[in-house]
């Protein structure tokens, strides 16, 4: 039978970052910046979520390998100029697999979150450019967004 196998190879550190960004309307946008939200504030309840998320990777992506993650965080690029706020999730762990689905699951859902808390004032809010901006550690190591834009 043909399965996914991740039991060979020796065990190294794992980091992946990824990113995720929300386009919001100037009242949303600044309901976020302001704390003004009628939900609560915005960015703390995103950047929970997105760590939840980020853990039960492998209940949401079909064979995707459970990953017991030492690290993951989450922080938000806000930009006034183009009312956009990217969250940038970090994932680590030492083992035989790579946590950048734990990094792109985190970035997505906490922008999704900013979606959800936001879409009572917005409901012309987009989600953008999601992407892995970085994968250190194993066989196919990237180190950067150069790097991975050069993969086929």
């Amino acid at each position: 039978s043909s399965g996914i196998n991740a039991e060979y190879g020796p065990d190294s550190v794992r980091k992946a970052q990824a990113t995720s960004s929300i386009h919001l309307s100037q009242d949303a946008f600044n309901s976020v910046c302001n704390d003004a939200n009628a939900k609560g504030s915005v960015l703390t309840v995103a950047k929970i979520a997105g760590i939840q998320a980020a853990k039960q990777t492998s209940s949401l992506i079909p064979l995707c390998h459970p990953v017991n993650l030492s690290n993951v965080d989450i922080i938000f690029d806000v930009r006034s100029d183009s009312r956009s706020i990217a969250a940038v999730c970090t994932a680590s762990c030492t083992g035989k697999t790579g946590v950048e689905m734990e990094a792109l699951v985190g970035a997505s859902v906490a922008t999704l979150t900013v979606y959800d808390m936001c879409k009572a004032v917005d409901r012309s809010a987009v989600i953008r450019e999601t992407r892995l901006l970085l994968k250190t550690g194993g066989t196919k190591q990237k180190d950067s967004a150069a790097d991975l834009a050069a993969v086929p």
